[in-house]
């Protein structure tokens, strides 16, 4: 709870700070703003209580451990920026899975991240747009007060700084379209799924895109016909799900850069192989293993040397113990 506290006054104070004191805060867009700082309480008290566990916590240390050491740095420049962009930006993990679901998912990752680099600091006040004269076109972009770079609205750059929310839209669409789809229709997908955890943050991304969509068909084509009952629920789309982050599936991207720490603590650690038990066959690097089997002690877990057995034989054992205990003659 303290942790949860202290985020939001610091996201508070620098949304007073980058706003100019308020100057340059639009009121309209509150909403957005106080959901934010709820949304960097539930992170911050989510994110502590998961890394209170002696798993999480073991792969936190050992993970930023891994991505702060300048030895690591030293012996592999180059391994840290790699690590990111391959699990963070592009995630060749999914790939392996399947080519479909790893282009929908990143459909959704940069939608997201594109909607979120226009929506934060815009509502936070970190971003504004003044021009000279009231109907423009030329405009400037001012980042915490201090003019950027000045464009024509009519302009190609002018077009996609001015519907750069439209085009996340499109993509989160897009992505999130696929995957309600598939787990409507594949068996494997919908077996173990839940409403609340699996189709309702797909249904709030499909919503809040859609209801933003129609604030542009609205200005563009209706003349402002029903703008204002569109922006109404717009917000309540976008303030529910901000509320519901922390404490749903999507609390998954906060976990995520751990797991690379993880990934490069594997990948800088080239001490000796660890093999199976059993076979004889490459499981991990030893200093993973290790890792594993104290993670598995600190959780109370007696087992901690099947750690070194690898997954072929494990089956064979489970197997073998079916037979034997369970079921006679299987």
């Amino acid at each position: 709870m303290l942790v949860g506290i202290v985020t939001a006054l610091v996201l508070s104070a620098a949304i007073f700070l980058g706003s100019r004191g308020l100057h340059n805060f639009d009121s309209a867009l509150a909403p957005y703003a106080i959901a934010s700082v709820f949304l960097a309480f539930g992170i911050a008290y989510r994110y502590t209580v998961w890394i209170s566990s002696p798993g999480a916590r073991r792969l936190f240390r050992k993970g930023w451990g891994a991505a702060l050491s300048w030895q690591n740095l030293r012996r592999t420049p180059t391994a840290l920026p790699r690590m990111i962009a391959t699990y963070l930006g592009f995630q060749k993990f999914l790939g392996a899975r399947s080519r479909a679901r790893w282009a929908a998912h990143q459909l959704i990752f940069w939608g997201c991240l594109l909607a979120a680099a226009i929506t934060f600091p815009l509502t936070w006040g970190w971003f504004t747009f003044t021009a000279n004269t009231g109907a423009g076109p030329q405009y400037t972009m001012n980042i915490w007060g201090f003019p950027v770079v000045g464009f024509n609205a009519l302009s190609v750059l002018g077009w996609l700084l001015f519907h750069g929310l439209d085009i996340a839209a499109v993509l989160v669409i897009a992505g999130a379209t696929y995957f309600l789809i598939r787990r409507m229709r594949d068996r494997e997908a919908s077996t173990g799924q839940r409403f609340g955890y699996d189709l309702v943050p797909l249904l709030a991304l499909i919503i809040i895109s859609v209801t933003g969509l129609l604030l542009t068909f609205s200005s563009v084509a209706l003349h402002g016909g029903g703008y204002e009952f569109l922006a109404v629920l717009h917000m309540a789309a976008v303030v529910l799900t901000l509320l519901y982050l922390p404490f749903g599936k999507f609390f998954h991207i906060a976990q995520r850069p751990a797991a690379v720490g993880m990934q490069l603590f594997k990948y800088t650690e080239h001490g000796e192989i660890r093999r199976c038990r059993n076979c004889g066959e490459p499981i991990d690097t030893t200093a993973y293993v290790d890792n594993l089997r104290a993670t598995m002690r600190d959780l109370k877990l007696d087992f901690d040397a099947m750690a070194e057995v690898c997954p072929r034989c494990k089956r064979l054992r489970r197997g073998q113990a079916y037979r034997t205990t369970v079921k006679p003659g299987f």
